[in-house]
Order: C-alpha cells, then structure tokens, then sequence
C-alpha cells in the first residue's frame, strides 16, 4: 500500500505556489479611497491604505498681459482750398494782376455764361454750380456769373447765397477759380468769377 501511495503521490502534480500580491497602483488607490468615503466603509485592522501620493503642485498662473491699447483712428485731415487760400467774394486774390482784378469788380468783364439758380432748391443749386464750372473752364470761358437770388419756396431767404462761397471753395472747384466779386455793387445776389484756363489751353 506504501508503495501504491508513493506511486500515486508521484504522479500528482506539485500545488501551485501563491503569486505575490501586487501593489496598488495609484489609481486604485483613489478609487479605493473615494468608495470608502462614499460608502463609509472602514478599512479591515491592519490592512490601512497607504496616505495617497500628494497631488502635484498646480502650475503657477500664466501672467496677464496688459490689454492691446485700442486703436483711435486719427481723424481725416481737413481738405484745404487750393494752394491752402480761401477764395473770397469781393476781395483781390493773391496772385492776380490789380489790373485785371479791377476790371472784374468794376464789372468791365462781362461774363461770357450766367447761371440762374432761382427757384432751386439748396442740393439741386448745388449740383448745378459743380456742373457749371466744369463745363465753362472746358469750354475756355475765362468769365461767368451766378446769381443765387432769395432760394425757393420754403427754404430760408438768402439760403443759396450764403452757401455759395462754401461751394466755391470745395477742393472740386477751388482750383478752377482765380477770382469772385458781386457783379454790382449792392447786388449781392449775383456773382462774377475768373476762371483759370484749362491746362490744355494756358499758354
């Protein structure tokens, strides 16, 4: 029977050996301990988790940069009449013979083209002077008059005369001009204006 036991003892295979208990990662170990919060479970006598690693230290707080200062758009310059000289009615020009300027403003030159501006209304006046002035200084017309009158119906009287002279020195017409007088004296009403010669035709 000895013998038989031996026998049978040889041929059974060896118990496994235990593996060795792997440590808690640190993972496991937050989820251990936050279920044991949770659940208010308190570990078994002698099996205490380890104090969980401290958590690094968060990272210093990135530095405020100060705000861009906001752009301020510059403003636009103002234009400027021609050659930075403001034309204006019944005063000799600088740069035009007293010959020539006494003859306009005694009315000597007569004007070769007049506008009417009666019954127009301030844009449409407007508009009309641009026109008019292109058209004389590209016919070669060196003389033209305008008469503003009292403005239509509705606007207040003496309208169109009072902004004539800011038309007149817009950086559009200002350089076509030499020259402004009233046509007659006490007749502010009507204007008469040298016009410069075309590039073209100087000479």
């Amino acid at each position: 029977m000895a013998r038989r036991n031996g026998a049978a003892g040889a041929g059974r295979p060896a118990p496994a050996q235990p593996r060795p208990r792997r440590g808690l990662t640190e993972a496991e170990r937050a989820l251990w301990q936050l279920y044991t919060v949770r659940a208010q479970v308190a570990p078994l006598p002698g099996k205490a988790l380890p104090a969980p690693a401290a958590a690094p230290p968060a990272p210093p707080p990135a530095a405020r940069q100060a705000p861009a200062p906001a752009l301020v758009p510059k403003p636009a310059p103002a234009a400027l009449p021609h050659r930075g000289v403001e034309l204006q009615i019944g005063q000799a020009p600088a740069g035009l013979d007293a010959r020539r300027w006494k003859s306009l403003r005694r009315g000597e030159t007569r004007p070769e083209r007049t506008l009417d501006l009666h019954g127009r209304r301030a844009q449409d006046a407007h508009a009309a002077v641009r026109r008019f002035l292109h058209e004389a200084q590209q016919d070669g017309l060196r003389c033209v008059a305008i008469v503003t009158g009292k403005g239509s119906i509705g606007q207040e009287p003496g309208v169109l005369r009072r902004e004539l002279p800011h038309w007149l020195n817009a950086p559009e017409l200002r350089p076509l001009l030499l020259g402004a007088a009233h046509f007659a004296a006490g007749n502010p009403g009507a204007v008469v204006l040298l016009l410069r010669r075309p590039r073209g035709l100087r000479g």
